[in-house]
Order: structure tokens, then sequence, then C-alpha cells
């Protein structure tokens, strides 16, 4: 339960930290309306575009596996934001209860697991990540838990289990924190790094040095932002 309940504080502590306390209410510190299933299908939208699911183009490529599992890291931001809130407004328990729930998922334990690489079909793959977002859309009292079994069931089939999904988030974390430093709300930020988006630069960080630490990782970010 540890590394999930580490990812619900980290995500509680990034929403406050660039939302305002309160967020859980709907609205920003600055007035934004928030709507985290938005922000998740869209992030649905762009995962799926990492496959070649187009019959009219480039009919020969290959699923990018090493973006959809960067896909796959954005989209759990957004459905444990959905989750905190949803906790939060209709008192359905703490972070440690919602930590707990999650863990008492039928696939948890699966994914706790080392993965055995197996041969992929990426259709259903495809087809999975829809009914997340048909899941999404649900009114019914259990359709947070089952949102979330399905982002397990797609992290899967990502090849992320959850060692790697944490070591990940972590990294996505601290560089959305960079950004948050560096002017990603006021528009200044400079996402292109020698010709890479910063997510490539942070995976390549955490490939070299597997058992980096937050603060190291922020500052080999500082390290290779651009300068002027």
């Amino acid at each position: 339960m540890d590394k999930i309940l580490q990812m619900l504080e980290l995500q509680q502590e990034l929403n406050d930290a660039t939302n305002g306390k309160g967020w859980e209410k709907g609205t920003t510190k600055n007035g934004k309306r928030i709507d985290w299933k938005r922000c998740t299908y869209l992030e649905c939208a762009e995962l799926i575009e990492s496959y070649p699911w187009k019959h009219w183009k480039n009919i020969d490529a290959q699923p990018d596996y090493e973006n959809i599992k960067i896909e796959t890291v954005d989209i759990w931001h957004f459905i444990m934001s959905q989750a905190l809130q949803e906790y939060k407004i209709h008192h359905l328990g703490s972070i440690e209860d919602l930590a707990r729930d999650i863990c008492q998922l039928p696939n948890f334990q699966a994914f706790t697991q080392t993965l055995t690489p197996t041969k992929k079909d990426y259709y259903a793959q495809i087809e999975t990540v829809e009914s997340l977002i048909k899941t999404l859309f649900c009114d019914n009292a259990n359709a947070t838990t089952k949102l979330i079994e399905t982002f397990i069931h797609i992290s899967m089939m990502s090849g992320l289990n959850l060692d790697t999904l944490y070591t990940l988030y972590i990294g996505k974390n601290i560089l959305n924190q960079f950004r948050q430093d560096h002017g990603y709300k006021e528009g200044t930020y400079i996402k292109i790094w020698n010709k890479e988006e910063d997510n490539v630069t942070m995976q390549s960080i955490l490939e070299e040095n597997k058992n980096i630490t937050p603060k190291a990782l922020y500052d080999a970010l500082e390290e290779a932002y651009p300068k002027g």
C-alpha cells in the first residue's frame, strides 16, 4: 500500500500547490474551473495516438510503447485527482482509505508482480482505453473504483507494473513541479530540450540513475534545462 499512498499524497501536494487549497470544490485559486474527466479523456486520446491505428497512413508503423508509458502516467495523475476529489467531497474517507480501497481491487495483486512479456494486440489495448473513457461518464457509485481498475489493466498492457508506474510517476511529478517553477502556467516554460520533449529527458535521467532521489532528479532537470 505504501507506493499507492505515496503517489496519492504527492498528487494531493501538487494539486494544493498548483490549484490552491480547496481545489476539490472544483475551482482553482485563480477561479478556473477544474474538470478531471476532460483532462483524462484528452490524455486517453493522446495515448491512442501512440498506436498506429490509422488505416490511411504509416500502415507499417509500430506502437510507441515508451510514449504510451508516459501517457499512461499522465492519465494516472488525473485519475488520482478525480478520486481524491470524490473521496473529499462525498466524505468517502481519507487518503489512506482511498489507498486501501485501491489495493483491494481484483487486479491489484497482479499489478504488483513482475510482468511477463507477451504478444500484444494493440487493437485490444485501444479498446480498453476506450472502455476507460466510457467509464468516466458513468454516474453509478462504483464508477471511480471501476475507473481505477480499468486503469490498472491499461498500465499492465502498456508494460507497467506498480514499481515501474511508481518510478515514472515520481519522475513526472518532479517534472511537473519543475515546470511550475519555471513558468509553465505563465506560458514561458521551454518544453523542447535539445530537440526532444522534456518528458524524454526526464525518462533518460531515470534510466541512467535507477535509484535517483527526487531532489537529485530536480537538480538534474535544472542542469539539462535550456539556458537563455
